[in-house]
């Protein structure tokens, strides 16, 4: 094939949404970014920690503008088609550090998470895993244009739920998550390959854009 006529490459973000050293999120996360490799997409693979920033405040933005780590998280968003995250789940919702880093992201315009793919992912100690956690997590994303895939994968009892070499140890578990994510991966590519769209997004103040709705075509 021509190179000018080569499919363009598909890139993902993947992290994990946790800040503890040896966290279960962290292994999820690497054990999805392989299997998105696996569909021929580029892999950008990162951590929470990659992305330090303060709590929210309104003063601050002000002031200072927005913090570096919050710059970075949009960059790298920017720069994917797609991302997927491993979160896990505090009290039944949001780990505060994930969903302050989605406040501070939503304030840089053009906003990164528009239109963006999206794949949720978690591991739990629980019995049920941390899926009450992702429900949760799917609320600011989708208010911020996010197209979050409908399916989501959570791994119960995640303290034993890899093998040595980073599988997951139940073979269903495991079988469930490359399905999960080869069907996220397959939307994504149709996405960018082949759909013309008209995409037009009016959640936000100030985000109105009076540029004419264009379709897109990406090869």
């Amino acid at each position: 094939m021509d190179a000018d006529l080569a499919p363009a490459a598909i890139r993902v973000l993947v992290f994990g949404a946790a800040l503890r050293t040896g966290s279960t999120n962290a292994r999820l996360a690497s054990l999805a970014a392989g299997l998105v490799a696996d569909s021929g997409a580029e892999v950008d693979l990162a951590r929470m920690r990659d992305f330090a920033m303060p709590l929210y405040d309104g003063d601050v933005e002000d002031a200072e503008g927005l913090p570096p780590g919050a710059l970075a998280l949009s960059e790298r968003i920017g720069q994917c088609h797609a991302f997927v995250i491993s979160s896990p789940e505090y009290n039944a919702s949001v780990p505060g550090p994930l969903k302050n880093a989605i406040d501070w992201v939503s304030r840089v315009r053009p906003q990164p998470f528009k239109t963006k793919h999206a794949l949720l992912l978690s591991s739990s100690p629980s019995m049920i895993g941390g899926n009450r956690g992702l429900w949760a997590l799917r609320v600011p994303l989708e208010h911020l244009g996010t197209r979050v895939y409908p399916d989501m994968f959570s791994l119960p009892r995640a303290h034993e739920g890899f093998t040595d070499d980073g599988r997951l140890a139940h073979p269903g578990a495991q079988e469930r998550l490359a399905e999960t994510v080869s069907g996220f991966m397959r939307l994504v590519c149709a996405d960018v390959r082949f759909v013309c769209l008209h995409r037009r997004w009016y959640e936000f103040p100030g985000d109105r854009t009076d540029a004419p709705v264009t379709q897109r075509v990406e090869d």
